[in-house]
């Protein structure tokens, strides 16, 4: 697998680089799951403080690294790893699906386990990854994204239109919305506004979801604390489970996003959502920060 290796130096405030300090490098990895890209750094090899200043600062398109967010991996005294997801705009995320999947595939591959299967401490609780390796590689992943929860049928008015969605929680709320035809809905526009609707104090992640003709879903999302990425793993379980509550989809579905596919099954037994999907590396560099 070919990577690039960067080195991004700042001093000081990144926006004000003639101030020095001593500083200490950072290593960290860039990944993505369906288009879905985060830095991940190893806590347990450099401790971050305050994650939620950097993840705005490195995340930045054009003066940062570029992502959509920052995510630790880290020690847990309950599960074989922790995970901590933060935003673009610094918030804190409870639970990410393509995250978790990109952290099955770089703990493997850079040699912090050598099982199979791996268990994630994360602020929705534990999560199971099933690595699948082919060639000493891990291909895909399978997560264990629990059982939904917070299933029902709400209304909202934004913009001068009514929308009727299902209300899904992944460990992080979704409304999903379907639709005749997804290239008719300004997301850009009409994302924000859902999100921040007073109808959901905590803010939600919004999807548009449309059933194709060959029983597949399209879907569009705007996360919370991101806006427009092209894709997200517990999106995609909630429009898989309110696409079979609503009669839409059985209960395995294949989500189309703009950055590719996931497999959803909701098991009818033990009610959870298995999630697969591949990640991928994108490339490894070091950043330098400020020593308080």
């Amino acid at each position: 697998m070919s990577y690039l290796c960067i080195v991004i130096k700042t001093k000081g405030n990144i926006n004000s680089p003639t101030e020095y300090k001593m500083t200490r490098t950072i290593r960290f990895t860039k990944m993505h799951g369906a288009g879905n890209d985060y830095i991940y750094v190893d806590t347990t090899k450099y401790p971050i403080e305050s994650p939620e200043k950097l993840s705005v600062v490195w995340s930045a398109p054009h003066t940062g690294i570029g992502s959509d967010g920052l995510v630790l991996i880290g020690s847990s005294d309950k599960a074989d790893f922790s995970m901590r997801i933060f935003n673009a705009d610094g918030s804190e995320a409870k639970m990410c699906g393509n995250a978790s999947r990109c952290i099955g595939k770089y703990l493997y591959e850079y040699g912090l386990t050598s099982k199979p299967a791996v268990t994630l401490d994360t602020l929705s609780g534990i999560k199971v990854l099933k690595l699948h390796i082919k060639d000493g590689i891990v291909d895909t992943v399978t997560v264990d994204m629990g059982i939904p929860t917070g299933m029902q049928e709400q209304t909202v008015e934004a913009d001068g239109r009514k929308f009727t969605g299902t209300t899904v929680s992944m460990g992080n709320p979704h409304l999903v919305i379907f639709v005749d035809d997804i290239k008719e809905i300004d997301l850009e526009s009409i994302g924000p506004k859902l999100e921040n609707h007073p109808s959901f104090p905590g803010r939600i992640n919004v999807e548009f979801a449309q059933i194709l003709e060959d029983g597949k879903i399209r879907m569009r999302v705007w996360e919370r604390g991101s806006g427009i990425t092209q894709a997200c793993g517990t999106g995609a379980c909630a429009t898989a489970v309110a696409s079979a509550l609503t009669g839409r989809a059985g209960r395995s579905s294949d989500i189309i996003m703009d950055g590719g596919t996931l497999t959803i099954e909701w098991d009818e037994k033990n009610g959870h959502v298995m999630m697969t999907g591949g990640a991928v590396r994108v490339f490894d560099g070091e950043i330098e920060i400020i020593n308080a």
